[in-house]
């Protein structure tokens, strides 16, 4: 006689698994890992191999000395981990830190918690605020097409300045609108361009892998408190790393709410926190601060607005009410 495993319904099965899933991240992450070859230069695909194998590699050594099955490197997640980590890096980083804010995020952030789906914060985004405390950046290398820098005779990592968010925060001259959703400014390699981060976010939702709600409510309430203070919203929708965080990094299914009520209040507060920053707190950015206070807070919105069991209440008197 077989033995019956008996759940909670419904019982759906879509075919998707995690490799699979993994797999169009990656997909959706190449136009931005081509602008960043484009504006930043071929150093950026050391960088990016580097943040890769250096996440393999330590769930890998983590996993064979806590004598855990080591299949879990072969679903693609630790790479995803690895590729997204690399994206929100300057251009210019020391390989070294590199390993070690994939160490950071795959060892305590990931496996430290149990693995893949159980961690309460994002490991791509702790291992980015760890090397951003480590190196104390002064300058971003300025986005420049690798045509143009052959041209004028240098690389393109050989000039430095300063981001579009520090430039509004000094009240210097901003680069056009057409030049900031294309990503020739300076920033982050993966992070600059808009037009192929929408591309890549378009994918994932064609894809359905991920749902446009926490990115629209994300990035509509920033852009709606912006307004409010009297700042361009465009320059904020196309300017740091709302974008790339919205679709890319907010959407974590570990780290975020599954419902949609609690979907929403997670795109707002990331909206809000991150508006408030930019206008009134020391940072020009105000994502990761965001971010990292929201996934904190997903256990606690997730409880308050889990929906309620259907049939099920208050006894009263034999009746179900």
């Amino acid at each position: 006689m077989h033995k019956l495993t008996v759940t909670t319904s419904p019982h759906i099965h879509s075919g998707a698994t995690t490799r699979r899933i993994m797999l169009d991240v990656i997909i959706a992450l190449i136009p931005a890992q081509i602008a960043a070859v484009i504006f930043f230069g071929p150093q950026t695909l050391l960088l990016t191999a580097t943040a890769i194998f250096a996440s393999v590699f330590f769930e890998m050594v983590f996993r064979l000395i806590t004598k855990r099955d080591i299949s879990s490197i072969f679903d693609l997640s630790a790479v995803v981990t690895g590729l997204i980590f690399a994206l929100g890096l300057p251009a210019n980083i020391p390989l070294w830190k590199v390993v070690v804010g994939a160490a950071v995020a795959i060892v305590v952030i990931k496996q430290l918690f149990g693995g893949l789906g159980r961690n309460l914060l994002n490991p791509a985004l702790i291992g980015h605020v760890v090397v951003i405390q480590l190196v104390r950046i002064f300058g971003y290398p300025r986005g420049y097409p690798i045509a143009m820098a052959w041209m004028q005779g240098y690389g393109a990592d050989a000039v430095t300045r300063a981001t579009p968010l520090q430039l509004l925060a000094g009240n210097a001259p901003l680069p056009s609108l057409g030049e900031l959703f294309l990503g020739i400014h300076a920033g982050c390699m993966g992070e600059t361009s808009i037009l192929a981060l929408l591309l890549g976010a378009a994918y994932l939702i064609l894809r359905r892998v991920i749902f446009p709600v926490i990115p629209l409510f994300y990035i509509g309430t920033t852009l709606l408190v912006v307004t409010i203070a009297g700042h361009d919203p465009l320059v904020h929708l196309f300017s740091g790393s709302l974008v790339f965080i919205a679709f890319f990094m907010a959407t974590d299914y570990a780290t975020s709410p599954i419902n949609l009520k609690g979907r929403i209040i997670f795109g707002i507060g990331c909206g809000l926190i991150t508006a408030m920053v930019r206008l009134f707190g020391g940072s020009t950015e105000g994502v990761t601060m965001a971010l990292i206070i929201m996934n904190l807070l997903t256990p606690l919105i997730e409880r308050l607005t889990l929906p309620k069991t259907f049939g099920t209440g208050n006894i009263v008197k034999g009746k179900n009410h």
